[in-house]
């Protein structure tokens, strides 16, 4: 064999030590640090935290309250993690992100090893460094949501799938890791734990004509282990919230509204949005940049026609279940509402789809036609990344440099319409603005221009395993950048530094008044550990449901109501988007007690 249709690149399979260690130390530079800046945001970041704290001092772990209020559009398992946390290490914000960030862990670690066992060490790795090093699942783990959680028990569950698929009938733990990955995967997200890894395994049953395969999967006994784990919370959720007066109850509020009205757009209240179609098909691709570059090319793998269907071998198997839970997963949620994140039970399936291909690519011949085509891939990436890189530079160029102690918030547009959205505040960004990110547009542009460079000209060089070093390298900068505008944007997300400010002042009897929703000021409730009341948004937010029930608290405020706590003679402390100061105060006066992000704390009595 001529020398140049050899691979210039070491065969021999890296370590399985050395793999580990490098998830872990990726995890530890990574995402460890975002335990502890920025502060939880307003809405539902700090919303499941103070669930939790909640849960915690109550000692209820069958339901949630958030404010005093039954909180009954979750599912438990993330917040029993949660209070285990602050049980130990005390109700903090980084107490209550470190469960998230050990799944996130967990996720990694299993990729890899699922990876490894299916197709091999290489692909495992790459796979895992896919879903670590990606914007996907990075942002979406800054918030306090669980649905990288519920890609992580899908994962699992496919995997012990294809393990009993290995075997001439599948063994126990096979069938009940399957059992209970599904039971735990129905904890943390409700039905879509039981409906995902169903639809998925019918699917790939059906197309590989194996249906008699269900019959040797132990359902009498998997489905007994799959009840023992999921069944008892819902029975006494149920039993200890039932329907009562204008409270229809746990029964129908998590099931009929948080599930099917939820799916068909019909829930209320309708505090979300819903991502355009197009737009969310895009999403899985979007999130897994730049590895998802080389995913069209990894996906035409996956066996597609009758004959290789039909004479499936281990990694076949593989790529074709991958590839149905895709589908799966983004066909599902095609046909209801959407958010930007519920894509992400699908980036596991593709990682490691696109880490098989790496690996692959990485061992073939040199000449050979996966080494050509990653070298396109990775010259279409850079033709891709310039106009990015440019237009990072640009605005750095244009930008303004803004005198130091600037506010954030001055600098910004409101766009309420877009808030339903998880980032939506994004569209509030404004050229002066961006003086504010200045070293993160510099280094942002840097790592793009040079690392699909990197990979292009390593490609070329038949180098494959340096160039992907090189996205790595360039997606870590990229996510330590986008940390760094995090912090900065913090103030407009999060009331922490109102929550400090108005703590001390605090006093028993005092009254805290939100003008709007619950959540726009959520984060006082849990770093001051301080009840809210709320002005007219009784119907709009998340403690509707739990208002309706006969012991609520009275947290709920008109005008009318409002105007006796006001003028009356207890103290009353006012949070306030800072154009939509109450006409009430504007009349009577007030007292500054402090402002940041464009939000005010007002007080009536000095």
């Amino acid at each position: 064999m001529h020398e140049s249709s050899v691979s210039s690149e070491p065969s021999r399979a890296p370590r399985h030590a050395l793999c580990v260690a490098l998830i872990v130390l990726l995890w530890l530079a990574v995402y460890v640090p975002g335990l502890w800046s920025p502060p939880l945001l307003d809405d539902a970041d700090s919303v499941h935290a103070e669930a939790a704290r909640e849960m915690m001092l109550r000692h209820d772990w069958s339901t949630l309250y958030v404010n005093g209020l039954r909180y009954l559009e979750k599912a438990p398992l993330l917040y029993w993690s949660m209070a285990a946390s602050y049980s130990v290490f005390g109700a903090t914000d980084w107490a209550a992100r470190l469960p998230l960030a050990l799944g996130v862990l967990a996720l990694l670690l299993a990729t890899y090893s699922i990876g490894r066992h299916h197709f091999d060490a290489q692909a495992g790795l790459y796979a895992a460094l896919a879903l670590g090093l990606s914007f996907g699942p990075y942002i979406y783990t800054r918030i306090l949501i669980p649905d990288i959680l519920v890609a992580l028990w899908l994962t699992i569950g496919l995997h012990c799938f294809l393990l009993g698929l290995e075997q001439p009938r599948p063994s126990l733990a096979a069938c009940w890791g399957l059992a209970a990955a599904t039971a735990l995967n129905v904890l943390t997200k409700g039905l879509i734990g039981v409906v995902f890894p169903a639809a998925i395994i019918v699917a790939y049953l059906a197309l590989t004509r194996n249906p008699r395969h269900l019959l040797r999967m132990r359902l009498a006994s998997s489905f007994a282990v799959f009840l023992v784990i999921a069944a008892p919370w819902h029975i006494v959720a149920g039993l200890l919230n039932p329907a009562a007066g204008d409270a229809r109850g746990f029964f129908w509020f998590y099931f009929v509204n948080e599930h099917f009205l939820r799916y068909l757009n019909k829930r209320f209240p309708r505090d979300y949005d819903t991502v355009p179609l197009l737009l969310f098909w895009a999403m899985a691709l979007l999130f897994l940049l730049p590895w998802s570059a080389f995913a069209f090319k990894a996906v035409a793998c996956v066996p597609h026609c009758w004959r290789s269907i039909n004479a499936l071998n281990h990694r076949g198997r593989a790529l074709l279940l991958f590839a149905i839970a895709i589908a799966v997963v983004i066909g599902f949620f095609s046909f209801s509402s959407r958010q930007e994140y519920y894509v992400l039970p699908a980036l596991p399936a593709l990682a490691l789809i696109i880490g098989a291909w790496l690996s692959h690519e990485q061992r073939s011949p040199s000449a050979s036609p996966l080494r050509r085509a990653g070298q396109r891939i990775a010259l279409a990436s850079f033709v891709m990344a310039v106009p990015l890189a440019l237009s990072a530079w640009g605005l750095l160029w244009f930008s303004q440099r803004v005198p130091p102690q600037s506010e954030l918030a001055d600098l910004l547009t409101s766009n309420p319409s877009e808030y339903a959205l998880s980032f939506g505040h994004i569209f509030d960004l404004t050229p002066r603005a961006m003086g504010m990110f200045r070293p993160q547009l510099l280094w942002i542009g840097i790592g793009f221009f040079f690392g699909t460079l990197a990979s292009w000209l390593l490609r070329r060089r038949n180098r494959a395993g340096a160039a992907n070093a090189a996205l790595a390298l360039m997606m870590f900068v990229s996510l330590l950048c986008v940390h760094s505008a995090l912090v900065t944007f913090a103030p407009i997300l999060s009331s922490r530094a109102l929550a400090d400010a108005v703590a001390p002042l605090y006093r028993p009897g005092d009254v805290i008044v939100v003008n709007g929703a619950y959540e726009d000021a959520s984060t006082l409730n849990f770093y001051g550990h301080l009840p809210l009341h709320v002005l007219n948004s009784r119907e709009n937010g998340d403690l509707y449901a739990g208002s309706l029930f006969s012991d609520a608290p009275a947290v709920f405020e008109d005008d009318a109501s409002f105007a006796r706590l006001w003028r009356g003679g207890g103290r009353v402390f006012v949070f306030t988007p800072k154009g939509q100061i109450p006409p009430l105060l504007q009349q009577t006066g007030y007292r500054t007690i402090a402002r940041s992000g464009g939000k005010m704390i007002l007080e009536n009595h000095p």
